[in-house]
């Protein structure tokens, strides 16, 4: 197998704490796009946020580190993480509602 096609995995995060009301969708976006990584996030009713990313192993934690810093104003207090068996073909990081 290719070494790039190895690399391309996908993960599915519950980032919990102060991530809604604070900017924590839009800082998600412009740090997936300024990364390259595809996917998306949402709000959900529990007042945390699911992310849905794929991309190569290296960029994920590189998202990962910054999804758990944040912007300012807001509290990651944990990043529940569960790796997805399917990578999806997902062209762009999107705010979905």
């Amino acid at each position: 197998m290719p070494r790039a096609l190895s690399e391309n995995q996908a993960r599915r995060w519950i980032v919990s704490g102060r991530v809604q009301g604070v900017g924590y969708r839009y800082f998600a976006r412009q740090t997936a796009q300024a990364l390259g990584v595809r996917g998306w996030i949402r709000n959900l009713a529990d007042g945390s946020c699911e992310v849905q990313v794929a991309g190569g192993a290296e960029l994920l934690q590189r998202f990962q580190d910054e999804l758990r810093r944040g912007p300012r104003g807001c509290r990651v207090d944990d990043i529940a993480e569960e790796s997805l068996v399917q990578v999806p073909d997902w062209q762009s990081f999107q705010i979905v509602f």
